[in-house]
């Protein structure tokens, strides 16, 4: 059996861009264009990156929401990339989704009680329990039992994302993919979701893939991360290496951006030129030369090898030995 929860490999997402009087497809915007990586169980890994950089739509294929253009998608070993609606619906217990909105991803017209008893109602578990269940998550994500005939309106964001992960781990999944599930909350009530999900990983054991663009906070949870660049992994590390010595010119940008505590000190800024190129139509070779202060004309003409620099820190980038410093 392999040693990873989830084996990604070489995952691409394109959708058809159309146009015309005969709506004659003409290109293709790729979301994700050949994304690669492993969790191992109990793990925390993040993908960060801007808006419209694809993770979203990566969490989105991985949990079978959206069918891959290529790749595979490998689940404790057993690839489910092509598996049917049918077959798919046993591993649905297995891995479970929280979603950045957590107002518009409940249902307005269903109770607290009815929006985290609808998963154990699709995996059969018998009726006698189902109440018992619903109560005991409603106190494990810190809510009330009174709680569970309110609806959605009644509760604030941060009430409604803890209904969400409920519902999310009504059926004891091992993997949750948590698509931005603070971004939308108060910086104070950020600090409550981050501690639940870190004491329910280790309460349940449970493994994480955490989509975000807020390095603070991935800072906060991540074991390792994953940083996203118009549909690809530009660099993966573990948490530490990548925010003491980030390799790549867009993690460093990045980086620079992150607010420090301290009102004394000062970070150099790198502000990048330009926007974000449109994925239907990405650049040649290095897709962020466009955008780069370090950019040579090698970066204009060649893809950049994702490979090892040393101690499983991985960089798509030609002069990354170079920028170490």
């Amino acid at each position: 059996m392999s040693q990873y929860l989830l084996e990604v490999q070489n995952i691409k997402k394109h959708f058809p861009l159309k146009k015309g009087l005969f709506n004659r497809k003409k290109s293709n915007v790729k979301a994700v264009d050949g994304v690669s990586f492993s969790i191992k169980a109990g793990e925390t890994l993040s993908i960060v990156g801007e808006s419209g950089c694809g993770k979203s739509t990566t969490g989105r294929v991985l949990m079978k929401l959206l069918e891959p253009t290529e790749g595979r998608i490998i689940f404790e070993g057993k690839d489910i990339t092509d598996l049917t609606a049918d077959e798919i619906r046993p591993y649905r217990k297995e891995f479970q989704m929280i979603f950045q909105d957590p107002y518009a991803s409940l249902n307005p017209r269903l109770t607290v009680k009815e929006i985290i008893e609808e998963p154990l109602i699709v995996h059969n578990l018998e009726k006698s329990k189902r109440s018992d269940r619903v109560m005991e998550l409603l106190e494990v994500v810190g809510l009330n039992r009174y709680h569970a005939n309110r609806y959605p309106h009644e509760f604030s964001g941060g009430q409604r994302q803890r209904i969400g992960i409920a519902r999310a781990l009504a059926v004891n999944p091992k993997l949750i993919i948590a698509d931005e599930p603070v971004s939308a909350l108060d910086v104070s009530i950020q600090s409550q979701i981050l501690n639940l999900l870190k004491d329910l990983q280790e309460q349940y054991n449970l493994t994480y893939l955490f989509i975000a663009h807020d390095l603070s906070v991935v800072e906060h949870i991540s074991d390792r991360v994953a940083v996203m660049y118009l549909g690809r992994i530009v660099e993966l590390t573990d948490r530490d290496r990548l925010f003491e010595t980030p390799l790549h010119p867009y993690t460093k940008a990045l980086l620079s951006a992150v607010p420090i505590p301290d009102p004394s000190a000062k970070r150099d800024r790198i502000v990048l030129s330009g926007d974000i190129p449109s994925p239907a139509n990405p650049p040649s070779g290095c897709t962020f030369h466009t955008r780069c202060p370090f950019a040579q004309d090698l970066c204009k003409e060649k893809k950049p090898e994702f490979r090892d620099f040393g101690d499983n820190h991985f960089v798509a980038c030609h002069f990354a030995e170079e920028l170490k410093g």
